[in-house]
């Protein structure tokens, strides 16, 4: 296996194949870093003096979440924490030492918790049913409470755009909602901030960098290996669209940014009778101003 491409090389190409490749790669992790950089400033979701744990599950979607992340500290506007943070569910053939050995070979701070959730899962779930929800809920419970004793005030998730895409369209098939998973959510009892750095970023491109950077990626042997969930349904279709109408995903995400309430059907959103926008407190004009966040001087970013 060639030698993966670092983020930082400044060693001189041995060949124009090899020159071509890095070419690549430092586009594409521009573009990454640009995408990630303009999710956090539009969403505001670092800011000065954050202490932000990036989850890591050993696939390549965590594992480019970090990478990028860790490039932009170096040159972001405010000053913030990195820490990572594995739950080792101790699933069956889970290679324990992986994660630990790239972690220090990086520097970083970072914790493995350990809490035998694979064992409750399946004692739980019935053969051949789904263990998604209850693995995702247990996990999110131990991440959660980790967070607030170590003081934490960012979780980082590395969901990206067609895990947004996905989540909308599983919840208006199967859910009868038109909801997805927010660039950043605020937990129900205020403990907690998730954020979503990737939320601008393709999933062909994070699969693309991660082969590139040749991370270990560590395999689900809990969930992942299910044959015929939902959301699989959803990704062939969407691997479809990508193929034969080209441009079409990158439309539907667009559209996730730019809602129309008044050109919908719920009454808590919009105030038909009066047309104006709904609030928390009552009807709100439409067009209030969010502050910027500091992360939005994207020109000392140097993207």
């Amino acid at each position: 296996m060639p030698e993966a491409i670092t983020a930082n090389s400044d060693s001189v190409p041995a060949s124009d194949a090899e020159r071509r490749q890095k070419l690549e790669f430092n586009k594409l992790q521009k573009r990454l870093r640009r995408e990630m950089g303009q999710a956090i400033a539009d969403f505001s979701m670092i800011e000065a003096g954050d202490k932000v744990m990036c989850c890591l599950s050993g696939g390549k979607d965590s594992y480019a979440m970090l990478d990028i992340l860790l490039n932009l500290q170096k040159s972001a506007p405010v000053h913030f924490e990195l820490i990572a943070v594995n739950l080792d569910q101790k699933q069956p053939g889970f290679p324990e030492e992986v994660l630990p050995e790239y972690l220090s070979a990086l520097g970083i701070e970072y914790h493995i918790i350990e809490k035998d959730t694979y064992s409750i899962v399946k004692e739980k779930v019935p053969e051949g049913k789904t263990t998604c929800g209850l693995c995702s809920r247990l996990r999110r419970g131990i991440l959660y409470n980790f967070a607030e004793e170590h003081g934490v005030t960012k979780i980082a998730l590395g969901h990206h755009r067609d895990d947004l895409l996905e989540t909308l369209f599983l919840n208006m098939f199967y859910g009868g909602k038109l909801k997805s998973m927010p660039p950043v959510l605020h937990s129900d009892d205020g403990r907690n901030t998730v954020i979503r750095p990737l939320a601008y970023s393709r999933e062909k491109d994070i699969a693309r960098y991660a082969r590139m950077r040749e991370f270990p990626i560590i395999p689900c042997n809990l969930c992942g290996s299910q044959e015929n969930l939902q959301r699989q349904v959803i990704k062939d279709m969407f691997q479809t669209w990508d193929k034969q109408h080209p441009g079409r995903l990158e439309t539907m995400f667009r559209a996730m940014c730019n809602v129309e309430p008044s050109h919908l059907a719920d009454t808590s959103l919009y105030d038909f009778r009066e047309g104006v926008r709904q609030s928390a407190s009552g009807p709100a004009a439409v067009g209030t101003a969010e502050p910027e966040s500091d992360f939005g001087r994207l020109d000392v970013l140097n993207l």
